[in-house]
């Protein structure tokens, strides 16, 4: 019903910056909220960032203030600029869109952080 294709991982610096973007196709709803996921090696999936439709945020604590999350409703397109990476965000990054059907996630993209 909801494909989601994730975009812009990679290996970074520490202190570097990487730009995730999230594309939803399918039956969409209009009121929906976005956001994104991690999981890293031997730990449970957690939340990083999430936009409600109206744009309403909420961040993780160990994000607040390096990650930002926006949305480009008309393109249903999710992003997370990353700055000031540090070696504890690498992890592989899942995108997810949840609306009265559900949840629907991407397939992930993986984020290294080292020097």
């Amino acid at each position: 019903q909801v494909h989601l294709v994730e975009s812009g991982g990679g290996l970074v610096q520490p202190g570097g910056s990487l730009r995730l973007s999230c594309a939803a196709s399918g039956i969409m709803f209009s009121i929906n909220t976005m956001g994104w996921y991690r999981q890293a090696p031997g730990k449970e999936r957690e939340l990083v960032a999430t936009v409600r439709f109206g744009w309403q945020t909420v961040y993780a604590d160990s994000v607040k203030g390096r990650f930002s999350i926006s949305r480009d409703n008309a393109k249903n397109t999710v992003y997370l600029q990353m700055n000031s990476l540090k070696p504890e965000d690498t992890a592989v990054y899942y995108c997810k869109l949840a609306d009265s059907r559900g949840d629907f996630w991407g397939q992930g993209t993986q984020v290294t952080i080292s020097s």
